[in-house]
């Protein structure tokens, strides 16, 4: 492959090039004979962009390139007109929240008047059970007086007596329960189950016996003037007969009766069943089964009524649903008065966006450039203007570093530049870098290393303002 390589004149112009530009690096801050040092640079100044914090419409720009501004001047207004509904619909919630926060106050006092009225008069019901206990004598199973343990301790104690009962009644219940599937069981389960029929048939047609006798608007037993001995077996029933025979409804009360006397007959033909099978090992253990299911469920309700009747005073459940309804209502007034907090935080936060649609000058300065106009959409960060202070001038200069050592913070200088010819300015070094660069580029040789420069920053004194940013100086190391 062929490599064309630069013309000849093109290679000169390159290497005339560097060679002027090393010669300048290093001519600059030669200084004159008497070893002083010079060096140049050009007139900066700190420059601040300025950037809108929320986006929006632009409504006015209030300043020009080249004008002078002071720190708080306003420089651009963005459109609040948005931001302004959002107030007004923000500054209604804080009302209804408000408003809210006054109902909820006022059920919350209403429960506190509902929680003292209950407690009261749980108290003064409570009054006589307490002076009891401390009159009543010690039980003979207990070495303890009565009112050694305090109401809560006991109550937390029946509590413990409930929850053990009810889990024992629900152990016997399971118990019966495989008692009464096991088919060794069976025959007694089933005379159980025949009698219990039978029961519930006899009272069934007990009832509609008794509901065949004549009622108002018909002869009534007692209108019948038939003379029966009263101890004669079913003497009132002869006048029931008679008196249905007059009222012409004999037929029901012999049906009611049919009934009756068939379900008697089932009634002692599962008893006779039933007692039968009551010496065999099945009703043993039937019988043990649902022994220990009443056991346990009495247990239980005696649990709950002991319970019961300690929950007095304070601890009754009058004063707990109250003070249940209290708990509420505190909540729903916290909730109200967060309520409040929020919509009051939501109007802070929409006044701080207000204030942020207008931007304002961070310092003394002057606008350098403007970005913006009248009618523009900004969004936030985006650059409007560019401003610097001139009245803090600097000026950064590179020194070899054959002559770094003659440059220290705080030393003085002269500056100089070609619009102001003849007129000097002062100016002192304030910051003198920690770290050699390279001028114009890397180099390795010996030779070389004679462009490796350092920064050097001055701030220059310039009370008239005469100095502008990009103006090529000269500076002269005293």
């Amino acid at each position: 492959m062929n490599h064309k390589r630069p013309p000849v004149p093109a290679v000169i112009v390159i290497a005339l090039l560097v060679i002027v530009s090393a010669y300048f690096i290093v001519t600059q801050t030669l200084g004159d004979g008497n070893g002083t040092l010079t060096a140049s640079g050009t007139i900066e100044a700190t420059i601040v962009n300025l950037s809108p914090e929320m986006a929006g419409k632009v409504k006015e720009v209030l300043v020009e390139e080249g004008q002078s501004v002071t720190m708080g001047d306003p420089v651009l207004i963005l459109d609040d007109s948005l931001l302004a509904a959002q107030r007004e619909v923000t500054q209604s919630g804080i009302a209804s929240a408000q408003s809210a926060l006054l109902t909820a106050q006022s059920a919350s006092d209403m429960a506190q008047a509902q929680y003292d009225v209950a407690l009261t008069a749980a108290r003064a019901q409570e009054g006589s059970q307490r002076l009891a206990d401390w009159s009543k004598n010690t039980p003979n199973w207990f070495e303890q007086p009565l009112w050694y343990f305090s109401q809560d301790e006991q109550i937390v104690a029946a509590q413990v007596e409930v929850e053990a009962s009810l889990q024992a009644l629900q152990q016997a219940q399971t118990d019966l329960e495989s008692v009464i599937q096991n088919l060794s069981n069976a025959n007694f389960v089933a005379a159980e189950t025949r009698l219990s029929n039978a029961r519930m048939g006899y009272l069934i047609a007990k009832s509609v016996d008794n509901h065949a006798q004549i009622t108002g608007g018909k002869v009534s037993p007692e209108d019948v003037d038939v003379h029966i001995p009263m101890r004669a077996p079913s003497a009132y029933r002869v006048k029931i007969a008679i008196a249905k025979d007059m009222s012409g409804e004999s037929d029901i009360l012999n049906v009611s009766q049919d009934a009756l006397d068939a379900a008697d007959a089932e009634l002692d033909e599962a008893e006779e069943a039933y007692k039968d099978l009551l010496t065999s090992d099945a009703a043993n253990r039937v019988l043990e089964a649902r022994a220990a299911v009443s056991v346990a469920q009495e247990r239980y309700e005696v649990a709950l009524d002991t319970l019961s009747s300690l929950q007095t005073g304070e601890y009754s459940q009058q004063v707990t649903i109250a003070a249940m309804g209290l708990e509420q209502a505190k909540t729903a007034l916290g909730q109200a008065e967060s309520a409040v907090h929020q919509a009051e935080a939501n109007l802070a936060l929409l006044d701080t966006q207000i204030t942020k649609l207008t931007v304002y000058a961070p310092m003394d300065g002057v606008i350098l450039t403007r970005n913006i106009e009248a009618g523009e959409f900004v969004q936030p960060g985006s650059i409007a203007f560019a401003m610097a202070d001139l009245n803090n001038i600097t000026i950064t200069v590179y020194v070899p570093e054959d002559r770094y050592g003659q440059t220290t913070l705080g030393q003085q200088a002269q500056v100089t530049v070609d619009s102001f010819p003849g007129e000097t300015f002062t100016a002192e070094v304030i910051h003198i870098a920690d770290q050699a660069e390279f001028t114009p580029r890397n180099v390795q040789t010996v030779e070389g290393r004679s462009s490796t420069v350092y920064a050097i920053k001055l701030k220059v004194t310039d009370s008239e303002g005469k100095l502008k940013i990009g103006m090529p100086a000269d500076v002269v190391f005293k």
